[in-house]
């Protein structure tokens, strides 16, 4: 049985994220156990959109945190990994306004760059848009989209620059314990690893990995399907796009084409995150299109390019779950609900907080907020200023 002292299962995002920032710590006896590549699941369909705007003062301490690694990864971690500083704009109808105000105030009490902007100015932003149904909008400068895949990856260089080891095609299929301390993991080939400390952040598959210590993480696998649209004719400089009105978010991709998601999810589409379509189906497809159509007109010849689909590990209040439970030594950091990527470098600083000092080294950002048992207390994380009828992820 090989040993060390962290065992991170799952090489994706938040894992590798972790890895970097144990390594920080300077603990670097750690090894990533990914049961395919890294990378390879969630992390690889991502939407990327990088915002800070969010109604939960942790979440957007967290995302603001994160924008300053992304935005100079090639210092941080020696390597760019595709970020892109578009600039952020959220608009919504009059109901919501005072929200987007208390909202807005909230986020630039933990540093967030945000600032209220008019029909005007959002319309230089957006000239192909109509913005009649919305009454006010808050911009982010420092807003933007980046490449998931490509974050994981200079998260793990930078980690195993520092020593840190990583093991692929190496499935997990239980964590052992003695008592009430966790030892390690079993792997699919009939190994062990023991480790004093095992952190999970293995996505959707950290369900059936905590259920046999009697841990139930309430999470639900959702299909998130995205769109990319061919705009016909050069659209120029353009931001990420949040419309809370027809609950739709548009942005750049690649060379002049345009990302679609769908930003309703108050009815999930449950999947198996190891055998879904992975590819929009038509009826999304066609709200895409009629979404698209009517916020932006001035297309000239749009046209759908390609779709596919990922998943996303939502938890009940949509929120993150990155707390010890369960045996001694057992740190867990999953459900994301489609946050994961804007929010990386400092889930992987909660992470290693979590497993050097049991708490959080940073006052905005309180451990309490995000621990699994907030689920059966009924202490739900919320926003104080949700946007009536416009989603759930903010």
């Amino acid at each position: 049985m090989s040993t060390a002292d962290v065992v991170i299962v799952g090489g994706g995002l938040e894992g590798c994220a972790t890895a970097w920032a144990l390594a920080r710590r300077g603990v670097t006896d750690v090894v990533v156990v990914e049961r395919s590549t890294v990378g390879s699941g969630g992390t690889g369909k991502s939407s990327g959109v990088v915002r800070c705007h969010y109604g939960v003062r942790s979440l957007a301490a967290m995302a603001t945190r994160s924008l300053d690694v992304l935005e100079n990864a090639a210092e941080v971690l020696g390597t760019d990994v595709g970020f892109r500083r578009t600039g952020y704009v959220v608009g919504v109808g009059e109901p919501n306004v005072a929200a987007l105000h208390a909202s807005m105030a909230d986020q630039r009490s933990v540093g967030v760059r945000t600032e209220s902007i008019g029909h005007a100015e959002v319309q230089q932003l957006w000239p192909v848009a109509d913005l009649t149904p919305f009454a006010a909008f808050a911009w982010e400068e420092r807003g933007g989209y980046g490449d998931a895949y490509r974050t994981a990856q200079g998260f793990l260089a930078a980690a195993r620059a520092a020593g840190v080891r990583l093991r692929q095609h190496s499935p997990v299929t239980a964590l052992t314990t003695d008592g009430d301390r966790i030892t390690g993991v079993t792997l699919a080939d009939g190994t062990s690893i023991g480790a004093g400390t095992v952190v999970v952040a293995a996505g959707p598959w950290s369900v059936g990995l905590l259920a046999p210590l009697g841990i139930d993480l309430p999470i639900t696998v959702h299909r998130e399907q995205l769109v990319i649209i061919d705009p016909g004719s050069a659209l120029g400089p353009v931001p990420v796009f949040s419309d809370l009105v027809s609950l739709q978010y548009i942005r750049p991709e690649g060379d002049g084409a345009i990302l679609f998601g769908n930003s309703d999810l108050s009815v999930l589409e449950p999947a198996d995150p190891d055998r879904y379509p992975d590819r929009a189906d038509d009826a999304f497809v066609e709200q895409a299109i009629g979404k698209v159509g009517t916020r932006l007109p001035g297309l000239a010849d749009p046209a759908v390019a390609t779709t596919y689909a990922g998943c996303y590990d939502v938890t009940p209040d949509f929120n993150p779950v990155i707390s010890r439970t369960g045996p001694d030594g057992l740190v867990v950091a999953a459900g994301f609900s489609g946050h994961g990527f804007k929010i990386s470098p400092a889930v992987g600083t909660l992470v290693a907080d979590l497993v050097v000092d049991r708490t959080s080294s940073v006052p905005e950002i309180p451990e309490r907020d995000f621990r699994l048992s907030r689920f059966a207390e009924g202490d739900l994380l919320r926003s104080p200023h949700p946007y009536a009828g416009a989603g759930e992820m903010r």
